[in-house]
């Protein structure tokens, strides 16, 4: 069995065990990146939840993963860095996130995450009927009520996550 299978079992599983309900739908994995998926997809891009890990860049490693809107951009140099308790943030690799998550850029998820691995949530996220997250696997996501999201035990929703998009 790949890593990739594994670790869409253990989404299942994590999903099952907190009574999550959710719909998930197959996809093509090269249009995984929310960008890409919602063009080929025809999905708002306000409708989907970007997550993204962040590491920190000095002292003893720390991570935490952070969701906030597709059209939002993660406030990371303030709010995460402040949330994190750290001086210096930066985004995760992919190789750093494959490593802390088991998952792969654009098919990361909150759910089957280390249970100590922070998770903060756009409180913007709340507002909409459903959000779309990677499910674990780039070749499928996941739609779901965001409320379900609070099901997630190392998972906080947080104001001001995000800015604004660029214009």
């Amino acid at each position: 069995m790949t890593q990739e299978a594994d670790i869409v079992i253990a989404v299942e599983s994590a999903l099952k065990s907190m009574g999550v309900e959710y719909e998930l739908f197959e996809i093509d994995a090269e249009f995984a990146d929310t960008a890409a998926f919602c063009e080929r997809y025809d999905f708002p891009l306000d409708s989907c939840g970007n997550t993204i890990v962040v590491a920190s860049k000095r002292g003893a490693k720390k991570y935490s993963a952070c969701i906030v809107k597709g059209t939002d951009r993660l406030d990371v140099n303030k709010r995460v860095k402040g949330l994190m308790e750290v001086s210096r943030v930066s985004f995760a690799s992919a190789d750093e996130t494959a490593a802390v998550t088991g998952m792969m850029i654009g098919g990361v998820t909150p759910f089957a995450l280390p249970a100590d691995l922070p998770i903060y949530v756009d409180q913007k996220l709340l507002v909409l009927d459903s959000v779309i997250l990677g499910s674990g696997s780039r070749s499928s996501k996941i739609r779901l009520d965001p409320r379900e999201m609070q099901k997630v035990p190392n998972l906080e929703f947080i104001e001001g996550l995000s800015l604004p998009p660029r214009e």
